[in-house]
């Protein structure tokens, strides 16, 4: 920790930002881990000052976990994605090469089977049934809640939100199943947040018309709560208010400046998807962290393309075809087994892992106890497929990874087991979720685990 103080005043970390716009709505601002919020060694929240004895410290709430549940459509040129080599000296591939920076705290999985993904289906939707929920596709949808739901109902009672849904690439074939990667239960879905805008208001609070065309600032409405707040701040504190206030205009900002069609979801057959979606991907991981780091929520899932991804790639130069037309185009050069089309599936997967990176890089950035938001989140990232031209559904390429100390990482792990294995495995020896069992899981992986 930045500064350490033994004697000071305690800050709840339920604390809020408050105040009322102009036309009565009331505005509500979490605040970001601060030093007062921790015991004197930041390893846990401070208990509060009316339950210390005089000259005591005593130890409080440990620091919470989260979860991050992220996805991306169709598969994978397995050649650029999976390493060679096992254990800890892999050579990062391709497909991985954004990761380096991180490599010790991400633990690469190869060979996961999707054991629930035989039924029926049209080889995407009985794979994303399989692998959210490890429940067959009844034909609208899975017949029972999904991994992030299932850790939800044990951990994110306590959050303002119980979990976050978050999208990026609005496009896709296809019906719910190919549209939605969280389920609360039998066929029922809970659609991802693709519009940064709503997004930000849901955590923020809802604007008033005027705002952004006055130049105004959801953050107007509570200043007077933030000096006050700060002049019993010890001064890193005071920083870290000042920066996340900071943040959080920064955001405004850049939502307020996207063209106006980034306010709208288009329709699933819209043909003229040409949008940024790195921009939006990134201020949806902005945004992300920012609810993880005010205690929004605990749990969330994260849909950067869509099942059966339509997503075309201007700012990759690829605009010819649709990315799931390039997974299974025949031409022996250009197809999805041809030279150029694998360097094309090596390229849009990487950019995938560019956009997880980010999201990895943000949460390192803000500093939590004696650590970072990092140290204590557990992602995992997931595909529907392997292979992506035939739909494989066994031997699938999955990450782990976030700075729990009870997680294995900084290695490639070709495993043998399921998709429920690994999330049991994460959510309960890493994540302290105690959901005991999942459809497909039949044993905890040592591998995973320190």
């Amino acid at each position: 920790m930045s500064q350490i103080i033994t004697n000071r005043i305690r800050t709840s970390r339920r604390s809020l930002l408050k105040g009322i716009t102009a036309a009565g709505a009331r505005i509500a601002i979490g605040l970001p881990p601060l030093t007062s919020m921790f015991n004197s060694i930041g390893t846990a929240y401070a208990a509060p000052a009316a339950t210390l004895a005089a000259g005591s410290e005593v130890v409080g709430k440990p620091i919470e976990t989260r979860f991050v549940l992220w996805f991306n459509g169709n598969g994978i040129p397995e050649r650029y994605w999976i390493p060679s080599e096992e254990g800890c000296d892999y050579e990062l591939t391709p497909c991985l090469s954004p990761l380096a920076a991180w490599r010790k705290d991400v633990h690469v999985l190869s060979g996961v089977d999707n054991a629930a993904a035989s039924g029926k289906g049209n080889g995407h939707t009985n794979s994303m049934s399989g692998l959210m929920t490890g429940l067959d596709f009844t034909g609208r949808g899975p017949s029972g809640p999904s991994i992030d739901q299932i850790i939800a109902a044990k951990i994110g009672g306590d959050s303002r939100f119980r979990s976050l849904q978050i999208g990026v690439a609005q496009e896709s074939f296809g019906e719910s199943m190919q549209r939605n990667m969280s389920w609360a239960g039998y066929e029922r879905a809970l659609p991802p947040e693709m519009i940064p805008h709503r997004l930000f208001d849901r955590l923020f609070g809802a604007r008033e018309e005027g705002w952004v065309n006055r130049k105004r600032s959801v953050l107007d409405t509570v200043m007077a709560d933030a000096s006050a707040l700060e002049k019993t701040l010890p001064a890193d504190d005071k920083t870290r208010v000042d920066e996340h206030m900071s943040g959080i205009r920064d955001l405004e900002r850049a939502i307020a400046g996207l063209p106006p069609e980034y306010a709208r979801v288009d329709p699933p057959d819209f043909d003229g998807d040409m949008k940024d979606w790195p921009r939006i991907a990134k201020l949806q991981s902005d945004l992300l962290v920012q609810a993880l780091a005010i205690r929004q929520t605990r749990v969330a899932s994260y849909m950067l393309t869509k099942c059966q991804s339509l997503t075309r790639f201007p700012w990759l130069g690829y605009t010819s075809a649709r990315h799931h037309d390039y997974t299974h185009a025949q031409d022996k050069t250009s197809g999805a087994d041809g030279a150029d089309g694998t360097h094309v599936l090596r390229d849009i997967c990487r950019w995938h892992v560019e956009e997880f990176a980010y999201l990895v890089a943000k949460l390192e950035s803000v500093p939590e106890g004696d650590g970072n938001l990092f140290d204590h989140t557990s992602l995992i990232y997931v595909h529907e497929h392997a292979e992506a031209n035939p739909h494989k559904n066994s031997g699938l390429a999955m990450i782990v990874a976030g700075g729990s100390k009870n997680l294995a990482k900084g290695a490639h792990t070709r495993m043998t087991g399921t998709v429920g294995d690994v999330y049991v495995t994460v959510a309960d020896e890493v994540v302290g979720a105690g959901i005991g069992k999942f459809p497909t899981a039949t044993k905890k992986l040592s591998a995973l685990l320190t």
